[in-house]
C-alpha cells in the first residue's frame, strides 16, 4: 500500500483564488486539500450526505488484485481470483485494456482507492466522483439502507477470511475449495429477494457462529432423523403440508436452503455456504442500481469540478482535462459501431440526471404533460436526491425517461423474432410509442426479467431424498444445457441426493424440460 487518507471529522474550506495544484504532481498534502475543497461543494451547494471517507492510495498491481477479487478488501482466498488476476494483468502489460481510476467500497467509512497513477486532475475528479458521489448513494438509497450493513462488511469480510484459512488448515485445501466452487455456482440464486423480517447485522453473525453451529445442527436432526408421519384419518397431503412447512418451502434462496437443510453437510461447509450468501446478498442492490449509481456520481463529480473551475481552484489545464476524461466516460457508441457493447450506464445515468434538473427548472409544455409532479419545481437537487433514495434502475427508467432524451439519443424497439423473417419496428417516436420503448428499456434493469426464477419447492423425506426443483421459464425461455447441468451438479454435490430441476411454463403450467444430476461423493 502506498499510502492512506483517513479523515472522520469534516473540515470546510473557504474559498480562494488561489488554485489546489499546479502541473500533474501531487502529495498527501495536495489530496487532503482537494477532499475539503469538494467537501465544501458537496455539502453546502448539492446537499449531500456521505459516510465518512478513507482514501487509500494503490498501485497498478493493487488495482488489479483488486479486480480480481470483485474490489472487495480482506476477501478471502479462491483459485478464480488468481485466474482473474492473470488475465487482468496480461491485458493490461498488452494495452489491451485500462484500469479503472477508482474503486469504491460501501462500508463505514467509505474506502475509496484511487491509483497512483492518476494526476492530481484525475485524483480530484475521482474523489469528487467516489468519495461523495457513490458515497452518498450508497448511504441513502433504499435497496443498500434495506439490504446492506455498511458498519459490519470489513469486519465480517475479516471474519470470513480468517473462518475460511483456518478450515483450509484443519480440513485442506481442496475439500474447502470444492465448497467454494459450488456456493459460488450458485451464488446469483443465494439470494433474498424480498425483504426479511430485519435489516443485516454482519456484526451479530460473526459473534452467533458458535451458538449458530449448535441450534443449526438440533434442527437438522429433529428434521432428518424424525420424518413427518401420516396421521390416521388427516388429509392425505397433510404430511406434504407440514414438511413444506418445516423447509420454508418454496425457498428462492438456494444457498440459504442448503445451509438450513442439507442433510449431510458438516457445521464448517453450512457456514462457507453463509459466508457466500452474505456476501451475494451484499452485491445485490449494486446489481440493480447500476444506472443510477453511476449517473448520481457522475453528475456529482461533474457539478463539483465545475464549481472548483468558477472558484479559480483548479486550473484551465486541469479543466481541460477533466472535460476530456468526462466526455469518454459518457460517449455511447451507435448501436452500428465496433465499439458498441449495449448501453453505457455513466452515459444513460448523467444524461437522465441532466434531464431531470432541466426539467425541474427550464420545463417545456411536453415535460408538464408527462412530469406534472416535477415540472417547474425549481429544486433540481432536492428532486434528484429524492430520486437517488428512493428508486432503482428499473423503476427510475419507467419514471423519468422522457421523450426529449429518448429523441437525443435515437432510442428505437425492434423486435427480433426467430419465427419471423423479418425484424419488426414495434416503436416510433409518438406518444404511445414513447411510452412502449420507455417499458422496454425498463425491463432490461428488471432483475426479475434478467434472472432465471428458479424454487426448490418439495423434497422427498419419506423416500429417496431427491430434491425438487422448479424453474419457471418466462416467455419459454429454457436454461442453457449446458451451464444447467454443471450448475446443478454443484447442488447435487451439496445436497448430497439427487436433484431433479423441471422447467415449467408459468402461464399455462405445462412441462418444458427437465434436468437431473446425482451427488459425487466428494465432501464426504
Amino acid at each position: 500500500m502506498v499510502g492512506s487518507l483517513s479523515r472522520t471529522k469534516p473540515q470546510i474550506i473557504s474559498g480562494s483564488a488561489t488554485p489546489l495544484f499546479t502541473g500533474n504532481d501531487w502529495d498527501f498534502d495536495t489530496i487532503r486539500r482537494i477532499h475539503d475543497a469538494c467537501e465544501a461543494v458537496a455539502g453546502p451547494e448539492l446537499g449531500l450526505s456521505w459516510y465518512p471517507n478513507q482514501i487509500e492510495i494503490i498501485t497498478a498491481e493493487q488495482m488489479l488484485d483488486a479486480y480480481a477479487s470483485i474490489g472487495m478488501p480482506l476477501f478471502y482466498k479462491h483459485w478464480s481470483f488468481g485466474k482473474h488476476f492473470a488475465q487482468h494483468e496480461a491485458g493490461y502489460r498488452r494495452g489491451l485494456m485500462g484500469l479503472a481510476y477508482e474503486i469504491v467500497i460501501n462500508s463505514d467509512p467509505c474506502i475509496s482507492y484511487v491509483m497512483e497513477e492518476n494526476s492530481a486532475t484525475m485524483q480530484t475528479l475521482v474523489i469528487a466522483h467516489a468519495a461523495f458521489g457513490h458515497n452518498h448513494f450508497f448511504k441513502n438509497n433504499y435497496l443498500f439502507r434495506q439490504w446492506t450493513d455498511a458498519e459490519g462488511i470489513l469486519d465480517y469480510l475479516d471474519f470470513a477470511k480468517s473462518y475460511i484459512s483456518r478450515c483450509e488448515e484443519r480440513y485442506g485445501h481442496q475439500a474447502v475449495e470444492q465448497v467454494l466452487d459450488a456456493a459460488h455456482a450458485l451464488m446469483s440464486q443465494g439470494v433474498h429477494r424480498y425483504p426479511r423480517k430485519k435489516r443485516p447485522d454482519l456484526a451479530s453473525e460473526q459473534r452467533r457462529e458458535r451458538e449458530r453451529e449448535q441450534h443449526g445442527e438440533q434442527i437438522y436432526n429433529d428434521l432428518w432423523r424424525t420424518l413427518p408421519q401420516k396421521a390416521a384419518g388427516s388429509r392425505p397431503d397433510l404430511a406434504a403440508e407440514r414438511r413444506r412447512a418445516l423447509l420454508e418451502l418454496p425457498q428462492e434462496n438456494i444457498l440459504y436452503f442448503l445451509e438450513k437443510a442439507a442433510p449431510r453437510l458438516r457445521p464448517w461447509q453450512r457456514e462457507i455456504l453463509r459466508i457466500v450468501r452474505l456476501v451475494a446478498q451484499y452485491f445485490y442492490p449494486q446489481r440493480q442500481t447500476k444506472v443510477m449509481n453511476e449517473g448520481c456520481a457522475t453528475y456529482c463529480h461533474y457539478r463539483i469540478m465545475n464549481s472548483l473551475s468558477e472558484k479559480g481552484l483548479i486550473g484551465e489545464a486541469a479543466y481541460l482535462e477533466f472535460l476530456q476524461s468526462h466526455t469518454n466516460v459518457i460517449r455511447q457508441p451507435n448501436y452500428d459501431e465496433r465499439s458498441y457493447g449495449g448501453h453505457n450506464p455513466y452515459a444513460i445515468g448523467f444524461a437522465m440526471m441532466q434531464d431531470i434538473a432541466r426539467i425541474v427548472e427550464q420545463p417545456t409544455a411536453e415535460d408538464r404533460q408527462w412530469f406534472p409532479e416535477i415540472a417547474g419545481t425549481g429544486d433540481a437537487m432536492a428532486v434528484l436526491r429524492d430520486v437517488w433514495e428512493n428508486y432503482r434502475d428499473e423503476s427510475f427508467i419507467a419514471q423519468f425517461l422522457s421523450p426529449k432524451l429518448m429523441r437525443e439519443m435515437r432510442m428505437f424497439h425492434v423486435v427480433d423474432d426467430p419465427e419471423e423473417p423479418e425484424l419488426r419496428v414495434e416503436a416510433i417516436h409518438d406518444e404511445r410509442g414513447y411510452r412502449k420503448m420507455r417499458r422496454s428499456f425498463a425491463r432490461q434493469y428488471d432483475v426479475a426479467w434478467l434472472d432465471p426464477d428458479i424454487e426448490v419447492v418439495d423434497v422427498d423425506l419419506e423416500g429417496d431424498r431427491r430434491l425438487i426443483l422448479h424453474h419457471k421459464a418466462l416467455n419459454r425461455i429454457t436454461l442453457q444445457k449446458d451451464d444447467a447441468r454443471r450448475v446443478l451438479q454443484h447442488l447435487a454435490d451439496l445436497w448430497g441426493y439427487d436433484v431433479v430441476l423441471k422447467e415449467v411454463d408459468p402461464s399455462t403450467g405445462s412441462l418444458l424440460g427437465e434436468h437431473v444430476a446425482s451427488a459425487r461423493p466428494i465432501f464426504f
